[in-house]
């Protein structure tokens, strides 16, 4: 479910250790543009390990609407024959990216410099969150959009059918805006430059080069800049997919704060753009290592393991490092409930335009569960009362947000009262293994009647 059918309330319930191996879902960063560039490589591209939730299924339902021949192979096997770079179809429907940000964004940026026309939608929360930081740098190639006021889904995009290649700045560290450039730079003549000031993850360059772009990364005193030379012919690729750092940080943040756990997570991808959480981890005194460091198709993996930590110290988390770490802020502001002290986080305004105002949502979420909380427009500070100390006790809105839902199920696994959400649905868009795999380390997650 992702916000479009009936809400499935949730409990979790304080509970013993958590123990045994979490074998979390493949990153979805990753999965989507595996899709996305097979859809636009010459001949069979064959992904292991793709992640099966919906933000991902509707990738490549996409993605078949665009022409290409996308096969569930079953097992995480998937193949896809792809059309070429600037092949694409005009699709026959509108494209339903559900309640995924990333998804539409990357499929405009893809689309973008073919001359077809493409009406995009979504479910009540993506249609709600701005899509202009991606059509205004799209517009430079000769694209037009037209959508609702804000510049909202649902939305039509008409494809440039000359194409110029552009020179960019991203206004705000995002790694969606800089690979929709990027996509729709792939059919513009000659060379493509993005400058980002602050770096995101790369996964977007990695797949690029993996797939025989040309493309070149130069850090400079502007910033980094990423130049792509248009027009290749994209050659398929053997795509094994990492183990998600994003998902990973539910069992290894749940692990850290419930007394007497012991939790590994196998194959997670820590690409250094994405792995700022367990550094911030680190820093605040939690009981994390890596184990078995080795390199997967082009990316960095290791296994995690992560054990209680009673001894948690608030900290200043480096505004450098948020755009590594950005989507797992809710549930860093959970194990910032258990530690000493104030844990302050900077520069984040960024999770004011995620699937939900992010700070907003957490913010009244852990008040309700009796911590404190200051916040601003880029930053907010959460002041831990220790292990064990935490109340509990509330109902939080979810807010159609699969992090804020499974940010306080975790919570709920060490507070003296179980923690409730008013809909868990939207867990399924980026992890729809969670419960049965919560469960088997040992948490208690129940479901109950709306």
């Amino acid at each position: 479910m992702s916000g479009h059918g009936t809400p499935i309330p949730m409990t979790s319930r304080p509970c013993g250790p958590l123990t045994g191996d979490a074998h979390v879902p493949g990153d979805k960063s990753i999965s989507h543009r595996s899709l996305i560039l097979g859809a636009m490589a010459v001949g069979e591209t064959r992904i292991t390990g793709l992640l099966e939730g919906e933000d991902v299924l509707d990738t490549a339902k996409a993605m078949r609407a665009f022409g290409a021949t996308v096969t569930d192979h079953g097992e995480g096997k998937w193949s896809v024959q792809g059309v070429g770079v600037g092949g694409f179809a005009e699709p026959d429907n509108v494209i339903d990216c559900g309640n995924s940000g990333t998804g539409v964004r990357l499929i405009m940026g893809a689309m973008a410099t073919s001359p077809i026309t493409v009406t995009f939608t979504g479910d009540a929360s993506l249609n709600g969150r701005p899509m202009g930081r991606v059509t205004d740098p799209l517009a430079l190639f000769g694209t037009q959009a037209v959508g609702r006021d804000g510049g909202r889904l649902p939305m039509t995009l008409v494809g440039a059918a000359d194409p110029v290649p552009v020179t960019y700045t991203v206004p705000v560290p995002s790694a969606q805006v800089k690979s929709a450039v990027l996509l729709a730079g792939l059919n513009a003549p000659g060379q493509t430059v993005v400058i980002e000031k602050e770096a995101t993850r790369d996964h977007t360059e990695r797949m690029l080069q993996g797939f025989g772009a040309t493309l070149t990364v130069e850090d400079t005193d502007d910033g980094r800049v990423i130049t792509l030379t248009g027009q290749p012919e994209l050659q398929p690729q053997d795509i094994i997919v990492p183990r998600d750092p994003s998902s990973a940080a539910f069992p290894v943040c749940a692990a850290i704060i419930t007394p007497g756990s012991d939790v590994l997570v196998p194959n997670i991808g820590l690409n250094p753009t994405r792995a700022g959480l367990f550094t911030t981890l680190q820093d605040m005194g939690a009981d994390l290592t890596f184990e078995n460091m080795r390199e997967e198709g082009g990316e960095p993996v290791a296994d995690l393991r992560a054990r209680y930590s009673p001894d948690l110290k608030g900290i200043a988390v480096p505004p450098a490092r948020a755009a590594s770490m950005i989507d797992e802020y809710p549930v860093l502001s959970v194990v910032a409930s258990f530690a000493t002290g104030v844990t302050d986080m900077q520069g984040v305004k960024e999770l004011r335009v995620k699937e939900s105002d992010r700070i907003d949502a957490m913010a009244k979420g852990l008040r309700a569960a009796g911590v404190q909380v200051d916040e601003g427009p880029d930053w907010w500070k959460v002041t831990g009362l220790g292990a064990g100390n935490v109340p509990g006790g509330a109902t939080v809105d979810s807010v159609l947000d699969h992090r804020i839902a499974m940010a306080f199920m975790v919570m709920g696994m060490a507070t003296q009262k179980p923690m409730s959400v008013n809909d868990g649905s939207p867990i399924a868009t980026s992890f729809p293994i969670f419960e049965p795999l919560m469960e088997r380390l040992g948490a208690q997650i129940v479901r109950s009647e709306s």
